[in-house]
């Protein structure tokens, strides 16, 4: 069952700019990590594919996530050379290699959200429904992480999520829990929606796709379709309505996620600290203060009252 939003992806040409404007808005952003692999049996490694940092909002997060170049990492970076098995080599090469190559054709499109996973307790279960329900998905594959405070890796189950969505990657994966909540200065406490818009004549279609992923139904509201989840909420708003709700943004294609919202103990510390940092604040019809998506490479951030 999906019942939260695990994280959403927030693809990047340059991580450590981004890194530095996410920290001037207020969140703990840690040092990215890069995978590394020897270009050549017997050299050391060097990063290869994709390297990304999380910023962590409660049970959810959201992902910085950037392709390398021929620079490599930036200085900050934590490179971290892979295990990989014997005879699994160019296997592990080809799918690193697949996901540089899709993050590269998302810059293409623009820069900003290209990413968005839900959250589930049982990937099996969830799989099978997708399957019943005629939703195609990669099936569910399980990989190991890092338990609470560094203990026993914990296994995860994910799937990747209908791989026609022209918005960008859907996926679904289970919760690593004890993830915890990261103490950031802007008072940040929980990723709570994410906003998709698409044209006007496509807002019907795209809703019953996202009955289809969710299960759930969509709230109507003129030109909005919200789909409440357990924790959370996906908002398809109709391209003649983004100004009711993130006035004077314009994504640069449709469809695509124009941004998200994240919950704050106190907005007017938010107002007063990103606003100091020299970024445009606006205002929604609903009340929440937010970042345009052209001051924040690519995706509109919004601050709602806890």
């Amino acid at each position: 069952m999906t019942a939260y939003l695990h994280h959403t992806g927030h693809v990047v040409r340059d991580i450590a700019a981004a890194a530095a404007c996410y920290r001037r808005l207020g969140f703990a952003v840690p040092a990215p990590e890069f995978p590394a692999l020897p270009p050549a049996p017997g050299r050391p490694p060097r990063a290869v594919g994709a390297g990304n940092t999380h910023v962590q909002l409660g049970r959810g997060f959201v992902e910085l996530v950037t392709v390398v170049d021929g620079d490599g990492p930036p200085a900050d970076a934590v490179v971290v050379p892979l295990d990989v098995p014997l005879g699994a080599a160019e296997r592990v090469s080809a799918g690193i290699a697949a996901t540089a190559a899709r993050l590269s054709s998302a810059l293409v499109r623009f820069e900003g959200l290209h990413i968005l996973v839900l959250g589930t307790s049982d990937a099996d279960a969830t799989a099978a429904r997708l399957t019943a329900g005629g939703v195609p998905h990669g099936g569910v594959q399980r990989v190991h992480r890092p338990g609470p405070a560094g203990g026993v890796p914990v296994p995860i189950g994910w799937l990747e999520l209908d791989p026609d969505a022209p918005e960008g990657r859907l996926a679904v994966a289970e919760d690593l829990a004890g993830a915890g909540r990261a103490d950031h200065p802007n008072g940040a406490l929980e990723l709570v929606e994410v906003l998709l818009c698409v044209p006007d004549d496509e807002l019907a279609a795209h809703t019953r796709r996202y009955l289809r992923y969710l299960d759930r139904p969509a709230r109507d509201e003129g030109p909005l379709r919200s789909f409440e989840l357990d924790s959370g909420r996906i908002t398809l708003v109709a391209a003649s309505g983004v100004d009711g709700v993130l006035p004077g943004e314009r994504p640069p294609a449709l469809p695509a996620f124009a941004g998200y919202v994240v919950t704050v103990r106190r907005p007017d510390d938010v107002r007063a600290l990103v606003a100091g940092a020299g970024f445009p604040l606006r205002t929604t019809p609903a009340g929440d203060l937010f970042v345009p998506a052209a001051a924040a490479h690519g995706a509109a951030v919004v601050f709602r009252a806890a």
